[in-house]
């Protein structure tokens, strides 16, 4: 046995532990509880947070500190969230769990909304200010000033498997997808186009946050609504297979579905599992890594950017991975055998001959460019917390050199491992938030109390 079949089957078995139904009940269960605690907050003001972002525009205009906008602090989460996620992870989880996985990615979302809130505010009220006088906060932070000296070695935990997971699912899986989906449209070697995404890259990542934050603030809402507004004119052509896609959806997310066509059948387990890591890969609701990014929002309101974050999770699953979804089912190609970015780019161009895949290709190829970006900020803040400000310039010669080494690598292995990073983010991260959440709901009914 070679070394990486090795590694592949030792990772595969920590997978299946990390990824069990200890982990699916803990992701959905503090989600529920935290909504619950909430009393529905977030789904009943989310007005009230498309509101606050739409305010938050300009760093000049917000009361108190910060470094970037309040809404360029969600344009930077979502620049890390919107990415292959939606487009491949969407085809992923329905190759794998059939349709009914789509459910269970909306499920996840719902709760995550109330997951990402509670991120952002305690992100945001337990903020520190670093060496270089700029906002740092997360997971490690409210860990380490929330929590007794006892968890410390949680919100250590959480640096860790966060600065290893952000090189799997926030670099080389992108930059791997991006290569193969340029590989297979338009015969483009993969080396090269890991080189290009690593220089252009390292020409943002030299301005720190405050130029990503501004990148992206333009970007993501550009690629976004090309994407969704792509995939709606889809849905218009196909509209009379839309009631039997939420048929197939809703059933199968309870009832085991038969092989069919290249489909090679699915147990329920199937549909929930890979729904809600599928779900919670592309929101990222529980990982800890969108805080990160809204604790440097210039607020004097960790509430206010909360009811912000939380609209991060209904973007991105609610809306676009709906949307990849819907896609997929309706033109009937999911059943074809195919997955990744290859089946949903196979929806669009069936849907939309000549140029539906061109759409795929230029959504996954910027998608996946801002989420390098985005996860960049994740994993440099969490080698910050580690070894301090001195460790940022290596980090981002690291960031940039793992990109092309992405670009080449094998797929299925770094999948996997970016999975199993996930889970292990995940759990120092929903640890806290448990132990948390009375702060959380304490802030929430004043700041909605003096409205």
């Amino acid at each position: 046995m070679d070394i990486l079949a090795l590694m592949t089957d030792i990772i595969k078995q920590l997978n299946s532990i990390v990824w069990g139904p200890l982990m699916l009940v803990l992701i959905l269960g503090t989600g529920l509880m935290l909504m619950i605690g909430l009393k529905g907050m977030p789904i009943s003001k989310l007005a009230y947070g498309f509101k606050m972002l739409w305010a938050g525009r300009e760093t000049k205009t917000q009361k108190g500190e910060g470094d970037i906008a309040p809404f360029n602090a969600l344009m930077t989460s979502l620049s890390a969230t919107i990415g292959t996620g939606n487009i491949a992870g969407v085809a992923t989880a329905i190759f794998l769990g059939g349709p009914g996985a789509l459910f269970w990615m909306w499920m996840t979302a719902l709760v995550g909304m109330a997951t990402k809130y509670s991120e952002a505010v305690l992100a945001v009220h337990f903020r520190e200010t670093d060496e270089n006088g700029n906002k740092v906060g997360g997971p490690m932070y409210y860990i380490k000033n929330g929590l007794s000296k006892r968890f410390a070695w949680l919100g250590t935990a959480f640096a860790i498997f966060g600065a290893l997971a952000g090189f799997g699912i926030g670099n080389t899986i992108q930059a791997n997808s991006v290569a193969d989906v340029l590989s297979s449209s338009f015969g483009v070697p993969p080396l090269l186009t890991g080189l290009v995404i690593a220089v252009l890259v390292a020409m943002v990542l030299i301005g720190g946050i405050k130029r990503i934050a501004h990148v992206a603030g333009k970007l993501v809402p550009f690629m976004a609504i090309t994407y969704v507004v792509a995939g709606i004119v889809i849905l218009g052509l196909h509209a009379n297979m839309i009631p039997a896609a939420f048929g197939l959806i809703f059933t199968h997310a309870f009832t085991p579905i038969a092989a069919t066509g290249g489909f090679a059948g699915a147990a329920v387990w199937a549909a929930i599992r890979f729904g809600v890591a599928r779900g919670v890969f592309s929101n990222e609701a529980g990982l800890g890594s969108a805080p990160i990014a809204h604790a440097a929002a210039t607020t004097n309101s960790p509430v206010r950017q909360g009811t912000i974050a939380m609209i991060g999770t209904f973007i991105d699953t609610l809306i676009i991975c709906s949307i990849t979804g819907l896609v997929i089912i309706v033109s009937g190609v999911w059943t074809s055998g195919e997955t990744g970015a290859t089946l949903s780019s196979l929806a669009f161009e069936s849907a939309l001959p000549g140029f539906g895949g061109y759409i795929v290709t230029f959504g996954l190829c910027s998608f996946a460019f801002t989420t390098i970006l985005g996860w960049s900020i994740y994993g440099e803040k969490c080698v910050e917390y580690l070894f301090g400000v001195r460790s940022i310039t290596p980090f981002r010669i690291l960031w940039v050199i793992a990109v092309p080494i992405g670009a080449v690598s094998n797929l299925s292995f770094i999948w996997l491992v970016a999975d199993t990073l996930n889970a292990l983010m995940a759990l120092p991260n929903l640890i806290a938030l448990l132990l948390l959440s009375p702060v959380v709901f304490k802030l929430t009914k004043e700041y909605f109390a003096q409205k």
